[in-house]
């Protein structure tokens, strides 16, 4: 049951009361960050997503979506959070692990990469220079700086779905300068 400090604070939230978000952060911000790094065992980690928790609820004024019981939404965002990110990781530690497998069988080699992975990147590289701003940018973030789609629309001031679309694209021109270069 949520504390009459909590409903009064949620409701001084709504009116736009920036003393009320600093109380919040300040009630809230070391139980989150234990409650993380139940999930993360990295005290880093668990700091930097309760941080983005906190920046997320004022930008994008979720706090205009609170109910009376604050705490329960929380520490169930910092849960998917902290879950989501896991989930991240999990999946770009697959992709390293099948990178490395690829480069240990002499894939790149044999597909015309030369030795090792720096004539890879320099191609690559080449290959990205030589796109349209957009689609270079829009694979930057993504997959080399690992921004997730939102994110990195929101940051190039585009819709996600043309995010998208200059991801498909740029993607089939480099396949389809890699594939050329192999053949």
């Amino acid at each position: 049951m949520p504390s009459q400090q909590d409903i009064a604070l949620v409701s001084r939230l709504k009116a736009g009361d920036l003393s009320a978000f600093d109380e919040l952060y300040l009630k809230y911000y070391t139980l989150l960050c234990t409650s993380a790094f139940f999930f993360l065992k990295n005290g880093a980690e668990a700091k930097d997503l309760v941080q983005s928790l906190f920046l997320d609820i004022w930008d994008r004024q979720l706090y205009l979506h609170f109910h009376d019981d604050i705490k329960g939404y929380l520490f169930l965002a910092i849960k998917n959070r902290c879950l989501n990110y896991l989930k991240r990781e999990k999946v770009q530690d697959r992709h390293r692990k099948g990178y490395a497998a690829l480069q240990e069988d002499g894939v790149f080699e044999a597909q015309g990469f030369g030795e090792g992975t720096t004539d890879h990147y320099q191609r690559l590289h080449s290959l990205l220079e030589q796109m349209p701003d957009q689609k270079k940018t829009a694979i930057q973030m993504v997959y080399i700086h690992g921004k997730r789609y939102q994110d990195a629309a929101d940051a190039m001031r585009i819709s996600i779905n043309s995010l998208k679309t200059h991801l498909k694209t740029g993607l089939k021109v480099l396949r389809g300068e890699i594939n050329s270069k192999i053949n």
